[in-house]
């Protein structure tokens, strides 16, 4: 754990909270570099998958030219949502380190996840040919 990586991460946040973004940063590191970053660009791409980790994954997967990012670290502002943690996963990063816990639009979606598919607030159901 490096704290400079986090202060990174927090500093790309607040520049893009201050630029009218959202206050999420994402640094990727790798042999102690940044080798991704990312910030929350929902509202400008009106993406809402352009999560700042995604992005820094995103990053980080092209300079490195593969989506192993075996060996990497994500340091985010806040604590990773249930998207970006699944593409953490994806991309075999095993080191997650954050500055604040997940927010109460976060902390929706976790409880969301946690319901069975039938209790939930969209309908989503298997079909199978």
């Amino acid at each position: 754990m490096n704290i400079e990586f986090m202060k990174k991460a927090i500093e790309l946040a607040s520049q893009n909270s201050e630029a009218m973004g959202k206050s999420y940063g994402a640094v990727i590191v790798k042999d102690g570099e940044i080798i991704g970053s990312g910030v929350n660009e929902v509202t400008s791409r009106q993406d809402p998958t352009a999560h700042a980790e995604l992005l820094a994954i995103q990053v980080a997967a092209k300079k490195l030219k593969t989506t192993n990012l075996e060996g990497c670290e994500v340091y985010a502002s806040g604590e990773p949502c249930a998207m970006c943690l699944s593409a953490i996963y994806w991309a075999n990063i095993k080191t997650v380190y954050f500055a604040e816990t997940a927010t109460d639009v976060s902390a929706f979606i976790y409880n969301e996840l946690k319901k069975p598919r039938e209790e939930r607030t969209i309908t989503i159901k298997q079909i199978k040919p």
